[in-house]
């Protein structure tokens, strides 16, 4: 159900995008706006994060082989830090570049009438996509406030089209105001000055995603609550002696490795050993799915 919904939020967003990006730039043609311009360099960019993230969901569930002994799950973050660099160089680097360019060369807004009428549009479509990213994060975000949720979030793909269309309806608003301010002064330094405000802004969020992702793609805990309940599981046991260290780690969004180094009785037999692996690692999957491997090291406490 997760993956279904990334997958509709991230082809919302595709949709809204790709005809956003066309009407953009044909009014930035017909009105010589530089903001105009910079807004469809934005739609493109995000279009094109939009495609990297949906082949990411698609080889990030790749089944495991000899080379991959865990799977692919981390293509997924892999394309989200791609994601957050083409939001950086592309989308805020053009963005203040053009900005830059149309207050040293400006060119006047003669009609602003279809760059109003576009960019009321896109603020409609871009909207619904909003919306639709909006409810699939509420969805996961349980009690947590929305940047810890973030913060915690072990799947990129819908706070990126978030974080995207939340930068989008910004990027719209100042738009408009640099068309309505520079039309209605005459004076096309507005407009450039809009656009690198688009930029800016584009550029944090370029930096919060990317500080989200290199710390997925390196490597993040599971729930806390997860190990607590490894470990819970195990010493509940009678024959086990004591729980010495768990570690968890997330390769994938819905995948977790777990490793742990238990101390049992000494006289207990190897093969009663494996039988309560086996059925401690059963009641953990049944409480917590997303348990993908577990490996248990038998060890003796410091005290033995």
């Amino acid at each position: 159900m997760a993956e279904s919904g990334n997958k509709l939020v991230l082809f919302a967003a595709l949709g809204a995008n790709l005809g956003i990006a066309v009407a953009k730039f044909v009014a930035a043609a017909f009105t010589g706006s530089s903001a105009m311009l910079t807004e469809g360099f934005h739609s493109v960019v995000d279009s094109t994060n939009q495609l990297l993230l949906l082949y990411g969901e698609r080889a990030s569930n790749k089944p495991a082989d000899d080379i991959h002994p865990l799977g692919y799950g981390r293509e997924i973050y892999f394309w989200s830090f791609v994601v957050a660099i083409l939001i950086f160089a592309t989308g805020a680097g053009l963005s203040i570049y053009e900005g830059i360019e149309h207050i040293r060369h400006p060119s006047r807004i003669e009609d602003a009438t279809i760059a109003y009428v576009v960019l009321g549009v896109s603020f409609l479509l871009e909207g619904a996509s909003w919306i639709t990213a909006v409810r699939e994060f509420r969805r996961t975000q349980g009690d947590l406030g929305w940047w810890k949720a973030v913060r915690r979030s072990k799947d990129p793909s819908t706070f990126i089209v978030l974080f995207e269309d939340s930068a989008a309806m910004f990027g719209l608003v100042i738009a408009a105001a640099g068309v309505f301010l520079t039309h209605w002064t005459m004076n096309p330094v507005w407009d450039g000055t809009a656009s690198i405000v688009i930029g800016v802004a584009l550029a944090g969020v370029a930096f919060m995603l990317a500080r989200e992702s290199k710390g997925l793609l390196i490597g993040e805990r599971a729930d806390p609550a997860l190990a607590d309940a490894i470990r819970a599981a195990f010493v509940a046991r009678p024959e086990v002696t004591g729980v010495q260290e768990v570690v968890t780690i997330h390769f994938a969004p819905r995948k977790v490795f777990v490793a742990a180094s238990v101390d049992f009785e000494d006289p207990i037999a190897v093969g009663a050993i494996e039988i309560l692996i086996a059925e401690t690692e059963a009641q953990l999957r049944a409480a917590w799915p997303q348990i993908a491997s577990v490996y248990v090291k038998p060890k003796a406490s410091a005290a033995n």
